[in-house]
């Protein structure tokens, strides 16, 4: 069994903010699967899906994004899932708006989800898929930039990104990861 895990902050307040862009992603495979993530257990919501023949959890942290890690350790001793067999997505500032890449193993990078993700499972050996959100202009606190909405042409520049991140999820269900990572990776 697989789980995906999408890290934002629970709330329309936060619905399409650069913070959110995982729950976006976890939105997208759950909209292809036509399985809803509305099962409410974990400190998250979550739903059971088969995709080709292989079981996968899609979960959105209901933590908020700090205390991703206290959703994502219970629910993975409950389903007896190793740690291969996790993919967190989430924002990063360090790549340019759009930009993905696949990792399998990495430090926080001052990303306070993945801090909490690494504390709660104790490794930094896990599958991730950054998407790339940019710094901040100039005189704009992180905080601020990233819980703020995307603008109308950065959305619709998004759209895309969601898309493939969702098609790198599927293939990975039936493929290794580092495979993924080559082919999505190659793509920019």
């Amino acid at each position: 069994m697989k789980l995906i895990v999408g890290l934002g902050n629970p709330g329309s307040a936060y619905s399409k903010t650069r913070h959110n862009i995982g729950f976006e992603v976890i939105e997208e495979l759950a909209q292809r699967s036509g399985m809803p993530v509305n099962q409410n257990k974990f400190n998250g919501v979550f739903s059971l899906v088969n995709q080709g023949g292989e079981k996968m959890i899609l979960l959105k942290p209901l933590t908020y994004m700090n205390l991703s890690g206290e959703s994502i350790r219970p629910i993975m001793e409950y389903y007896d899932i190793d740690i291969e067999n996790l993919l967190v997505i989430y924002d990063d500032l360090d790549l340019p708006v759009g930009k993905i890449r696949l990792r399998q193993k990495g430090s926080a990078g001052g990303h306070n989800g993945i801090k909490s993700t690494i504390a709660h499972l104790g490794t930094q050996n896990f599958n991730r898929i950054r998407i790339g959100i940019d710094r901040p202009p100039l005189g704009m606190k992180v905080p601020d930039y990233v819980l703020g909405k995307f603008g109308k042409d950065e959305w619709q520049e998004m759209q895309p990104v969601i898309q493939t991140c969702a098609d790198a999820c599927e293939k990975w269900i039936n493929t290794p990861f580092i495979e993924v990572m080559n082919q999505f990776n190659a793509k920019g």
